[in-house]
């Protein structure tokens, strides 16, 4: 048994743990120890910044929320806006319509006023023309009926200045 070398093998093995076995517990243990608060500060850092990401998110949803409501909001006033301008327009285009139908149908009026006004000055200097000759022509082909004429125009004038004087 002392002659043995696995004897003395398995005794040193042993008198080496049981010398050096706690110093190595101790540092096998206190570096499991840092490793293990080192994996626990890592996962509490995670925890952290899971934490600041989630309200990250919820803020960026929210944020995303309210700009989709004032962009529906924007786009429901304009809308409204555009349907308000469109029916502007459409009563601006029917007023100025009935204006240039309403010009126009003035200036036919005045087309026809001035028409009748030529028609009547061409038939009124037609007719005296054509008083005049046939006047002219019974004139000349009786004397005595131009005197009558001629008297009757006179007694006929205080009467007429009188008419035409009212």
């Amino acid at each position: 048994m002392f002659h043995d070398p696995r004897f003395w093998t398995a005794l040193a093995f042993v008198l080496f743990f049981v010398i050096f076995g706690r110093k190595l517990w101790v540092a096998i243990t206190g570096h499991l120890d840092a490793r293990a608060d080192s994996v626990r500060h890592d996962l509490d850092e995670a925890a952290r910044l899971r934490r600041e990401a989630e309200q990250m998110l919820e803020d960026a949803t929210r944020e995303r929320e309210k700009t989709l409501a004032e962009t529906q909001a924007m786009l429901a006033r304009s809308e409204a806006e555009a349907a308000g301008l469109a029916e502007r327009a459409r009563k601006d285009a029917e007023a100025a319509a009935a204006r240039y139908e309403k010009m126009a149908q003035d200036r036919i009026n005045a087309a026809e006023r001035s028409a009748i006004r030529e028609i009547q000055d061409r038939a009124a200097q037609i007719a005296v023309a054509a008083a005049r000759d046939v006047v002219s022509t019974r004139l000349t082909e009786s004397p005595d009926i131009a005197a009558t004429l001629i008297d009757k125009g006179i007694d006929s004038l205080p009467e007429a200045l009188r008419r035409s004087a009212a």
